[in-house]
């Protein structure tokens, strides 16, 4: 496989134009072709073919983008408890084609009164690791059924009882074990099996499930059922949220009715940033990712990039990412808890500070990189993206966190918790599940969003519109630097859901490679540098992406080749005058 960074330079160095070496006549520009007021129809893209499956035929049904994503979001909730669920949230990035206005509705989970720093610590002052990500104390209150309504209720044109009808079919009827699901539950089933609710969903028939077993949820569909009929309140309040709350309760947790039904989503105003002709809207705290990214993305816009070679590029790659993973270790968290300097960081001359440190030859060590003092989700997260005729856009990530999230389905609900709550520096200092860490700005309080990386995105040039995210913990980041990268260099949906990946966040210290992603002489000079590289990973990440073509008026999606259940898929509809 080629390198990452070699694909990219190759599409990169075919838009270089030679100058002429001598004046010769002025040739007539050729006539610009005009760009299309609208796409030629809806194109979506997820981790599994029956949820994009449901967004299409919402958008059959009369519906548009927005009834699409509530769709495609239940749907997932149900075909995917590996990676999300009513039980988690998520982040909605969306843009409403008639007015313009862009707009991010987090539904990140928040913490219980009851989740104090003190709660996590076990008797020698060290961090319970089984408390903070098995359980009911491992799971913050879910944010994803407040979304679904809000998105319906606000933006939607259609009843969640026709938005959610697939989801409750899906549920009750009944769909296909894969891979990995039967890998994913192999590999949490002696946490899972702890709780009687996980026990009555996942070995119903007497045994874990298998590829090709059907696995049904009545209960979830219930639940779904409730929300379709009754909103926030089937849900929050009433039936299932007594079960919640009595199920919490029974394993040694402690929720409130009060907080479980104050909680709300934020709409939040999203982070946006120039790179090469691209405007770039993307995800801002509680997400870590936008800030991330404009940092990156600034940083390296000071290298012709297509110029250097494939140890060198990658060089300056990780160095702007490592810089950038200090910050977020450092200054983010929930905005309305924490005062994040967000104009300092996403501002081109910090940019260009962090750019000035940067040596063309040699590696900068992260423990020289001051952090006084001196933060993943797992690949288990999931994203679809979604256009629409009228030009409306979704991109959306959503998460239980770690692979079943928290392995504790609530008895008579069929919810499955998140386990969230270890995405909150528990002990300041101390890495995570996944060896990232944080200090007071992410430090949990009752009401507070833990920090995220979910980085759901919308780019757009002259002649070409792009949505596009991923899951992937700390990863997701550099997943959609390298999505973003690969479409400035020319690639197609598909090519760009399939780049290989690179990646590095500070501490630790070491790039992280796909087998194949670099080359043996990349990595060889790259540690004659002084890095420390990791060539040999296995694979992670699960881009979802579709893609406007503006002059052509064609649409297209990519859906990343790991994960084979995903489908991007376009509909192509006769348009009436608006």
């Amino acid at each position: 496989m080629r390198s990452t960074l070699h694909v990219l330079s190759v599409a990169l160095l075919s838009f270089v134009v030679a100058l002429p070496l001598a004046a010769k006549p002025p040739i007539p520009a050729a006539p610009v072709a005009a760009v299309a007021a609208r796409p030629p129809g809806a194109a979506v893209a997820s981790a599994h073919s029956l949820a994009t499956e449901a967004g299409l035929d919402m958008i059959r049904q009369g519906g548009n983008a927005f009834d699409a994503a509530v769709a495609v979001s239940a749907v997932l909730s149900v075909v995917e408890p590996v990676s999300s669920g009513l039980g988690g949230g998520g982040f909605f990035l969306l843009r409403d084609a008639r007015s313009g206005r862009e707009v991010f509705v987090d539904a990140r989970e928040t913490a219980p009164e009851s989740a104090t720093p003190e709660a996590y610590l076990d008797a020698k002052g060290d961090l319970d690791r089984d408390r903070a990500q098995n359980g009911p104390w491992s799971a913050g209150i879910p944010g994803l059924p407040a979304a679904l309504v809000h998105i319906a209720s606000t933006y939607g044109k259609l009843p969640l009882s026709t938005t959610l009808a697939p989801a409750i079919g899906i549920a009750r009827d009944g769909f296909p074990v894969y891979a990995r699901l039967e890998k994913g539950y192999a590999s949490r089933s002696k946490v899972m099996e702890r709780y009687r609710g996980t026990r009555a969903v996942f070995l119903a028939d007497g045994d874990a499930p298998r590829v090709g077993e059907t696995l049904r949820q009545p209960e979830l569909a219930r639940t779904l059922a409730l929300i379709a009929q009754k909103g926030r309140d089937g849900f929050y309040r009433g039936d299932t949220a007594k079960k919640l709350l009595a199920a919490v309760k029974e394993e040694g947790g402690r929720w409130t009715a009060a907080e479980l039904a104050g909680y709300r989503v934020r709409e939040r105003e999203p982070l946006r940033l120039n790179y090469r002709g691209w405007h770039i809207t993307t995800a801002p705290p509680p997400s870590s990712g936008g800030v991330a990214l404009a940092e990156i993305l600034q940083t390296v816009s000071g290298w012709d990039l297509a110029k250097l070679d494939d140890a060198q590029r990658t060089h300056v790659l990780v160095e702007a990412m490592r810089r950038a993973y200090r910050d977020r270790t450092i200054y983010l968290g929930d905005p309305d808890f924490v005062k994040i300097p967000l104009a300092r960081l996403t501002s081109p001359d910090y940019a260009a500070g962090l750019r000035a440190t940067i040596h063309p030859e040699k590696a900068t060590p992260s423990e020289l990189l001051s952090g006084q003092p001196a933060p993943l989700e797992d690949d288990e997260t999931t994203h679809f993206s979604i256009i629409d005729a009228d030009g409306n856009l979704v991109s959306a990530t959503q998460t239980v966190n770690l692979t079943y999230g928290s392995g504790m389905v609530a008895p008579g609900t069929g919810v499955l918790l998140n386990n969230e709550m270890d995405d909150f520096a528990l002990k300041p200092g101390t890495a995570n599940a996944f060896g990232v860490m944080g200090f007071e700005a992410n430090a949990p309080k009752a009401g507070k969003r833990m920090l995220s990386s979910m980085t759901p995105s919308i780019m757009e040039s002259s002649d070409k519109l792009t949505v596009l995210g991923a899951p992937g913990g700390s990863r997701i980041i550099t997943e959609v630097l390298l999505g973003i990268l690969g479409y400035d260099a020319g690639l197609s949906a598909q090519q760009v859901a399939a780049l290989p990946r690179i990646h590095h966040q500070w501490m630790p210290d070491v790039i992280s490679a796909e087998a194949g992603a670099l080359d043996a002489a990349t990595v060889s000079a790259l540690q004659a540098m002084g890095h420390k590289v990791n060539a040999g990973e296995s694979t992670w990440g699960n881009l979802q992406t579709v893609a406007w073509d503006k002059r052509a008026n064609t649409l297209e999606g990519g859906t990343d080749p790991r994960n084979p259940v995903g489908k991007a898929d376009v509909l192509v509809q006769a348009q009436a005058p608006r």
